[in-house]
């Protein structure tokens, strides 16, 4: 222990200590059974310490599991054009790359949607 600890210590014990003889006899009873109590009580601090970091291993270690496929190279996301190609009827992703026209009649697009899907009996 460094200096400064023995003398922090020493003055806690002598402040400790004067207070003790001032404290009225029902409420050092009560102070007693409290102490009492949280004694009593299982240490189960350090169990606690251990299971944050051993939890987070545990999680980081099934996450590299689940990633890692041995003899698979990482596939490339696909390009956006690609996914846009993939289904006609979608409006693009972004309202600065569309055309403003398409935003004109959005009513009759919706119709138009609706009524070319091949469910619809026509005679």
């Amino acid at each position: 222990m460094s200096q400064h600890d023995q003398e922090f210590e020493r003055r806690a014990r002598d402040l400790y200590l004067r207070a003790s003889r001032d404290v009225d006899p029902a409420i050092a009873g009560r102070l007693r059974a409290a102490r009492r109590t949280a004694l009593a009580k299982p240490q189960t601090s350090a169990t606690h310490r251990l299971l944050l970091p051993t939890g987070a291993f545990a999680v980081l270690a099934l996450a590299a599991l689940m990633a890692w496929r041995p003899g698979v190279a990482p596939s490339a996301p696909p390009a956006v054009t690609q996914m846009a190609d993939a289904d006609p009827n979608d409006l693009p992703p972004d309202a600065d790359s569309a055309d403003p026209a398409l935003y004109k009649d959005l009513q009759f697009y919706s119709w138009l949607a609706y009524a070319d899907t091949p469910n619809s009996s026509r005679k």
